[in-house]
C-alpha cells in the first residue's frame, strides 16, 4: 500500500534498528520464504547490483499480486521494511509481522502521519518498500503512482529503486487463494537520484516529475520481466 494513499501508520510501529534476535528471524522467515519460492516459483533476478549494499533508500516495485513481497525479498538479504494494509495484523500475526519490520497502515486516516513514518524509518537507516500503486492492480499496464516515494526522497535524498516483476500476477491473480507453479522473474533498474531543488515551490514540482519518471522506469522493467517470465504485455 502507497505511504501516500490516504494512510497513517500505527503510533506503535517501532521505527529503530532492528535487535539482533530481529535480525536473525527476518533472516530465518526470508531463507525459508525465498527457498519455497525459488522452488515453486523459479524466482529469476537480474539487475541486482542496483540495490545498495549498505545505507537507506527506498525500493519501489510494481504490484500485481499477493506473493509481490515474496518475491522482492530476493533484492536484498538486509531487512526491508514494508508498508502493508493494517487488515493483515491479525490475532495471531501482529507481533510477527511486528518482529520482521512490517508497518501497519490505516486507511481514512491523515496522509501526513504516514509520510512523518516513512521518513522516520528511512531516517533511522533502513531500506523501505512503497508500492507506488498502492494496492494490487491488474493487467499489463502501469497504474496512475501515488507521490509518497517521491515525497519521501525529497526529504530524505535517499536513491529509489524501481522493480519490474513478472508473472507474478500469473501465479496468484487478485482474488485467487492457491499460488500457481509459475515461473516468476524480477527486474531492478538503476536508482533514481533525488533531483535537486530550490524551495518549496520547486520541490513540489520535482516530486511530480520524478513520479512519472519513476512509473516510465517501472514500466519499462514490468514489460521486460513479463516477457521472461513467459506472460509478455500486450499493451
Amino acid at each position: 500500500m502507497s505511504a501516500a494513499d490516504g494512510q497513517a501508520v500505527d503510533a506503535t510501529t517501532s521505527l529503530g534498528p532492528p535487535t539482533a534476535a530481529e535480525r536473525v528471524l527476518y533472516a530465518f522467515v526470508r531463507g525459508v520464504l525465498l527457498g519455497v519460492g525459488r522452488l515453486w516459483f523459479r524466482i529469476r533476478a537480474s539487475g541486482l547490483e542496483h540495490v545498495p549494499s549498505e545505507g537507506p533508500y527506498i525500493l519501489a516495485p510494481v504490484h500485481r499480486s499477493n506473493l509481490d513481497f515474496l518475491m522482492v525479498l530476493v533484492c536484498s538479504k538486509r531487512r526491508m521494511r514494508y508498508l502493508a494494509k493494517d487488515t493483515l495484523w491479525k490475532p495471531g500475526w501482529a507481533r510477527l509481522f511486528d518482529a520482521l519490520g512490517g508497518i501497519p497502515v490505516h486507511r481514512g486516516t491523515a496522509d501526513r502521519e504516514a509520510l512523518r513514518t516513512c521518513i522516520a524509518v528511512i531516517e533511522a537507516g533502513e531500506p523501505l518498500v512503497i508500492f507506488p500503486e498502492g494496492t494490487r492492480q491488474q493487467g499489463p499496464t502501469v497504474c496512475d503512482m501515488f507521490d509518497g516515494p517521491a515525497f519521501v526522497q525529497s526529504r530524505t535524498g535517499v536513491p529509489i529503486v524501481p522493480v519490474g516483476i513478472g508473472g507474478s500476477e500469473a501465479a496468484m491473480p487478485k482474488g485467487s487463494k492457491i499460488p500457481k507453479p509459475h515461473r516468476v522473474t524480477v527486474r531492478v533498474g538503476p536508482p533514481l537520484a533525488a533531483p535537486v531543488t530550490d524551495g518549496p515551490k520547486a520541490r513540489r514540482s520535482a516530486v511530480r516529475t520524478q513520479t512519472v519518471a519513476l512509473k516510465a522506469e517501472i514500466q519499462r522493467l514490468f514489460d521486460q520481466a513479463q516477457i521472461d517470465a513467459g506472460t509478455p504485455n500486450h499493451r
